[in-house]
């Protein structure tokens, strides 16, 4: 299957600048395609995530994708998907954010990966103002500047010149990449459109109208009730463990709706159609099992994260969903109830009733009795009838943490004071 019709059966090509030349140049020749990435924060969230799964398909496929770090144009801040200015970050506090995004790239795409990572600093921070102003300013139009979407949106509110020459930053690097690595493809969200034209218009006026560059885009992501994807109570979902845990990030996918996973499956996942088929036949069928979130979740964080990240998630979710908790390990604890509802206790052992009362996690030790006693209260893993029970913290928890659990669902982590 040609990559092209690859993507459009996933409902992965929102727009292609010449479909039936990409679709010739893709079958004739190994490409070489790029995405850019600013790397205003250190980490990607799974927003980030789509348009370099685009790229991993094409190096699937036998191409060659381009990363760029946008260490430039992230001094500058793209005015794409924002309705207010930007808070510009110090170069300095950029290109650490970089150092952290390109180590994201080499795990999702590999150690000796047939990809590259370049940082657009490198060229852009190279040029002089009267050299930018003459050399590409010249081949600008403001009035058609001003009609791209990403600029025309913002104009009642107000742009600065600074993000309004953003686009003329992105198409330097398209030329940039073309006439350095032969680079004819920029892929991007749906939002880039109006960048990624420019960026064409551009090589075409520099090097003629026979030069081969193309331009492809990502439908704009949503739910099936229209909410937009990736967002959740506790606010967007991290690739970096550090901020949404390997656990937490199989939680998201395995909890998606039946009316979305069919659709995630053929973004997020290198499942193939027949798989995919099987798998949605499923959802139709046996939609109690819900196994199309257990693959795609699967899937998913061994992608991101690793095997044994994905084996830890599956164990924590097993121990919680038969209540199982007492032979986690210390970082399973963490990742399990580190977002959960939390108070701090003291060191000091007490009986069942008058520690759950002191703790707040009860507020009536008749209450609290009456739960022991109907076995309704778990204490880590452990359900306790035994009102004379002595509450002491999780054994492999350091001294650190005591896990209360109310009937079925309803977790308390208590941090031991030390």
């Amino acid at each position: 299957m040609n990559i092209i019709d690859e993507l459009t059966w996933r409902g992965a090509v929102n727009q292609m600048t010449d479909e039936a030349g990409l679709r010739k140049l893709t079958e004739e020749k190994s490409v070489s395609l790029y995405c850019g990435v600013d790397p205003t924060g250190d980490s990607m969230h799974i927003g980030h995530l789509i348009p370099f799964m685009m790229l991993k398909r094409f190096q699937l496929a036998g191409h060659h994708p381009y990363i760029v770090i946008g260490a430039g144009t992230g001094v500058i801040g793209d005015p794409s998907g924002r309705k207010t200015e930007r808070q510009l970050q110090t170069v300095e506090q950029i290109a650490a954010n970089g150092e952290k995004l390109k180590k994201q790239f080499t795990h999702l795409f590999g150690e000796n990966s047939d990809i590259s990572v370049v940082n657009n600093y490198d060229w852009l921070s190279k040029l002089d103002l009267l050299g930018f102003l003459r050399d590409y300013g010249k081949l600008f139009s403001i009035n058609v500047m001003l009609a791209k979407d990403v600029v025309a949106s913002r104009l009642d509110a107000g742009i600065s010149f600074t993000e309004f020459s953003y686009q003329i930053l992105q198409s330097v690097d398209f030329h940039h990449l073309l006439k350095t690595y032969d680079v004819q493809l920029q892929i991007g969200g749906a939002d880039q459109w109006g960048n990624i034209t420019s960026g064409i218009d551009m090589i075409h006026k520099i090097e003629g109208a026979e030069q081969e560059a193309y331009g492809l885009t990502i439908p704009l992501m949503l739910k099936s009730d229209g909410t937009k994807f990736g967002k959740t109570a506790g606010g967007a979902i991290w690739l970096a463990p550090e901020k949404t845990s390997p656990f937490e990030f199989y939680q998201f996918w395995l909890n998606q709706d039946d009316a979305d996973v069919v659709r995630y499956l053929k973004f997020f996942t290198f499942l193939g159609q027949k798989d995919i088929e099987e798998l949605a036949t499923a959802v139709l069928e046996e939609p109690e099992k819900r196994l199309a979130q257990r693959r795609l979740a699967e899937e998913v964080t061994r992608f991101v994260h690793d095997d044994a990240a994905l084996e830890e998630a599956q164990r924590i979710t097993e121990a919680l969903y038969h209540g199982s908790i007492a032979e986690l390990k210390k970082s399973e604890l963490e990742q399990a109830f580190g977002k959960m509802p939390t108070v701090t206790v003291g060191a000091d052992e007490k009986n069942i009733v008058d520690w759950l009362v002191d703790s707040t996690i009860y507020k009536s030790k008749r209450q609290a009795r009456e739960d022991v006693q109907n076995g309704a209260v778990t204490i880590n893993g452990v359900r306790v009838t035994d009102l004379d029970a002595v509450v002491t913290p999780h054994k492999n928890s350091e001294g650190k943490y005591i896990i209360v659990r109310k009937g079925k669902k309803t977790y308390t982590l208590a941090k031991v004071k030390e």
